[in-house]
């Protein structure tokens, strides 16, 4: 008999128990059709078990050993070895399918959700779209709209460059063990711009700036950046949108403050 795999508090292990929703999740994927699948930490492969059943390649990362030795023995038996053995915050993205795109998803660790998509953007050429769950409260900060509260780095940076839907709430209840939070399923799936007009590291770089002061005004919390001399800091400055406050920015007002920022520096 094959043991059981126990959730390992470290790892962030919060195993889905409820297989209808595990095949919800797994049918995020059909949004984007014909190409591969990357699933991070699929731990006992409740999910694993619905994306293996549909017509194209699916890959697994995981960081457990023991998660690794349950997989094979079980759902991986027969196939030649599709599980990925390490960290996916470490590892060469275009390594995975030959330089190929695919399909991320997953039942996320809460706690590294959000450097996952951090690296999803460094890839995005490979990523067309990711899907999966994440504690609801990330879920929110992904999709929120410019003026809300949740709205935020996370918000903007993948909002710039995905269309992100969301898609269904998941209670405690239905995992081991229980997470103290609800969690969320989400899909982002790449828009079409191709450039965003202006330089994209430093539109990192004043997204996360200000929002780090998110309760100052753009023209107070952009000293981190600009020279003191800079006529976007003086509050004479003719510019209405250096008034307001991070949130209040769409993505494209970004753009356009990043813009800005660079002829100053």
């Amino acid at each position: 008999m094959v043991k059981q795999v126990k959730p390992k508090k470290n790892l962030g292990q919060h195993f889905l128990t409820d297989l209808s929703i595990a095949r919800r999740i797994a049918d995020t994927v059909d949004a984007c059709p014909d190409i591969p699948v990357l699933e991070i930490g699929p731990g006992m492969g409740v999910l694993t078990q619905y994306l293996v059943a549909k017509p194209r390649p699916v890959k697994a990362v995981e960081i457990d050993k023991e998660s690794v030795a349950y997989l094979k023995q079980t759902l991986f038996k027969d196939s030649s070895d599709p599980i990925i053995e390490g960290d996916f915050l470490r590892m060469d993205l275009h390594d995975v399918f030959g330089g190929q795109p695919f399909v991320l998803t997953g039942n996320y660790p809460y706690d590294i959700s959000s450097q996952i998509f951090f690296k999803m953007l460094d890839y995005k050429e490979l990523v067309p779209c990711c899907t999966g769950m994440i504690q609801r409260e990330v879920a929110l900060r992904i999709a929120s709209e410019p003026g809300n509260k949740a709205y935020g780095i996370l918000s903007v940076l993948i909002q710039a460059w995905y269309d992100v839907e969301y898609l269904f709430t998941v209670d405690e209840h239905v995992f081991n063990p229980p997470p103290k939070v609800k969690s969320a399923v989400i899909r982002m799936t790449r828009n079409h711009v191709d450039s965003l007009g202006c330089d994209e590291q430093l539109f990192k770089r004043v997204v996360k700036t200000v929002f780090n002061q998110r309760r100052k005004m753009l023209r107070v919390s952009l000293r981190q950046l600009l020279p003191s001399t800079s006529s976007l800091l003086s509050a004479e400055s003719p510019v209405p949108m250096l008034t307001k406050r991070p949130e209040q920015l769409s993505v494209q007002d970004f753009v356009e403050l990043t813009n800005m920022v660079a002829t100053e520096m």
